[in-house]
């Protein structure tokens, strides 16, 4: 396992803990996808750099476009919550409320 495949491997697997044990906050949850989706992309541009074919090249760019797509309906999920419920804490939310 080279230094950068476990770096990254690694940054992934932390923000899966940081999603799985630190659930308190909305915005912790969305900042652990965050990280977990900017691992991602490296080890996809890594990916399409080790194979040198300009198919892939366009890839990790897809995905950092969904990516901010996923940060801004987080954000605007967490504002409509935080007015909402009046804080971003997940135990108050309910999903059987509207």
């Amino acid at each position: 396992m080279t230094p950068t495949h476990f770096a990254f491997s690694s940054a992934f697997v932390l923000g899966l803990t940081g999603l799985a044990f630190h659930r308190t906050h909305l915005l912790s949850a969305l900042l652990c996808l965050e990280g977990m989706m900017l691992s991602l992309f490296i080890g996809l541009s890594l990916w399409a750099l080790k194979l040198d074919s300009t198919s892939f090249s366009p890839t990790p760019m897809l995905l950092l476009a969904f990516s901010a797509c996923e940060a801004s309906a987080g954000l605007a999920l967490l504002v409509a919550t935080a007015r909402t419920h009046g804080s971003d804490r997940l135990q108050s939310l309910n999903l059987l409320q509207c």
